[in-house]
């Protein structure tokens, strides 16, 4: 990068460092992490369960459910079901929450803006 470019002064008008201290900006980032960390916790937790069932726990994980089918398969089967249901969780919470919250904040940084 140049130094005329590092030098050039920003093209928004708006402190966009500022803007992420208002008390909408840390409201919107709250309501998210309410809802993404224990979520991530969760599924961090279960996932590593597994791995140390699958490592460690030789015979559980073998134990026949029916058929050929085990415990470990059922529970390998189990994280993809885990992914696709916080998957779905989390957009239908943010289509309900995050995305009202970030419109209104939009609205808002393009009107300052526009000053």
């Amino acid at each position: 990068m140049s130094e005329a470019m590092k030098n050039a002064p920003p093209k928004s008008r708006i402190d966009y460092e500022a803007y992420e201290k208002t008390p909408q900006f840390l409201h919107m980032k709250k309501t998210r992490n309410r809802f993404v960390v224990p979520l991530s916790i969760f599924f961090l937790v279960w996932y590593i369960a597994y791995v140390l069932a699958a490592a460690y726990a030789h015979d559980f994980m073998a134990t026949p459910v029916f058929g050929s089918i085990n415990i470990g398969l059922l529970l390998g089967l189990a994280q993809f079901v885990t992914t696709f249901a916080i998957t779905m969780s989390y957009v239908t919470f943010a289509n309900r929450k995050i995305d009202p919250l970030t419109a209104d904040l939009r609205t808002e940084l393009e009107g300052l803006e526009q000053r």
